[in-house]
């Protein structure tokens, strides 16, 4: 098998799960309760989140502990909805946006919220002109993917954040799903952001969301104590020392691993730049972790199914989207529809081999010439 599909999920690390099982085993009391073993992983957690406080550059109060980035994206914009309701119900987003974003806006709408789209330029980058423009004093809330899932587009971050300083009542959430571990974030530069570990080789399972000290969030999720009062459950002790683990990693090794997949992502673009009818969708500057293409004629959903068939693992879109309707993504950049029903993404890792990477151009050939006699 030939696993290209890192944006996905990713393998856990041996070091991870080890922590895991370590925490799991050793650690049997319920961090919220007050007899000894209760303290004794009340002290493991508060370390726990001041080892990663230090590594983020933020306070370990403004760590909230999920089951997930979708999670984690839910609680954001709903939880700032609610407390800005008095404020406004005007609320910027893209295109561009994981369902895990996408949907809790319609929800939100549902409920009143007005739903505006900033135009995407053909470098997948926002229109920073456009987005000024649509700002008004009732915006209360800004969600932009930092790194987007399916083309690896970087957002002007630190742009946006600049621009709605003039917007104090307006908040700015980041889905950096696909940005922590690949690239370095600012955590400073947005009220809350959210990620997880599964991508860059953690637990699935596990999620967190970073909230400024000063931003109140209407819970989604009621009832019992947890690590804090903006999410309540049983602390998971072992997901987030698992957590902490993977985070370290990933953090320590960000510049050689992203060396790693540079240099394949290359290797790809020079390959796909042999084929007539294949147009890269992935912009120059993306991520290299992220390579979305489409055969022209050919759907994604096609393709992905025959390279699936030969053991090659790649996907159509991210991974909760559906396979049926065109790549938004896609389209956004494109303008073109069958060009985003034909996309599909290969995803990187510094785990990937230059062996893989050989194999999988000779099984794309041969999958373009069966295609060609269907």
């Amino acid at each position: 098998m030939i696993y290209l599909d890192y944006s996905a999920n990713t393998p856990t690390d041996s070091s991870v799960l080890r922590r895991f099982c370590e925490v799991t085993e050793n650690y049997i009391g319920n961090a919220n309760a007050r007899h000894c073993a209760g303290l004794q992983a009340l002290e493991l957690q508060n370390q726990i989140s001041l080892n990663m406080a230090e590594r983020l550059h933020v306070l370990p109060e403004e760590i909230i502990y999920t089951s997930g980035a979708s999670e984690s994206n839910n609680l954001a914009l709903k939880g700032t909805a609610r407390t800005q309701r008095h404020t406004g119900k005007h609320i910027i987003t893209t295109p561009l946006e994981h369902p895990s974003v996408s949907a809790p806006l319609t929800a939100l709408q549902e409920q009143g919220c007005e739903i505006e789209m900033v135009n995407i330029g053909r470098d997948g980058k926002i229109d920073l002109e456009h987005f000024t423009s649509l700002l008004r004093k009732d915006t209360i809330l800004v969600t932009i993917s930092a790194v987007d899932s399916e083309l690896g587009t970087i957002q002007p971050v630190k742009e946006i954040s600049d621009i709605l300083k003039s917007f104090p009542d307006c908040k700015l959430h980041l889905d950096a799903t696909q940005a922590v571990g690949k690239i370095p974030v600012d955590f400073d530069i947005a009220d809350t952001i959210s990620f997880a570990p599964h991508k860059f080789y953690g637990l699935n399972g596990s999620g967190l969301l970073i909230k400024r000290k000063s931003l109140i969030l209407e819970p989604i999720i009621h009832g019992g104590s947890g690590t804090s009062i903006y999410r309540s459950g049983t602390p998971t002790l072992a997901l987030n020392a698992a957590a902490e683990t993977a985070l370290a990693g990933a953090l320590e090794h960000m510049e050689e691993n992203y060396s790693k997949v540079k240099a394949l992502n290359e290797t790809l673009r020079a390959f796909f730049d042999k084929y007539e009818k294949v147009t890269i969708n992935s912009p120059e500057n993306a991520v290299p972790h992220i390579l979305n293409l489409s055969v022209e004629g050919i759907k994604g959903t096609q393709f992905r199914d025959i390279l699936s068939e030969h053991g090659v693992c790649v996907s159509v879109k991210s991974a909760c989207s559906s396979d049926n309707l065109p790549s938004r993504a896609v389209f956004a950049v494109s303008r073109n529809r069958k060009n985003a029903l034909s996309s599909w993404r290969i995803s990187l890792s510094h785990l990937t081999t230059e062996q893989e990477i050989s194999e999988f151009q000779k099984i794309f050939d041969q999958c373009c010439k069966e295609l060609a006699k269907k």
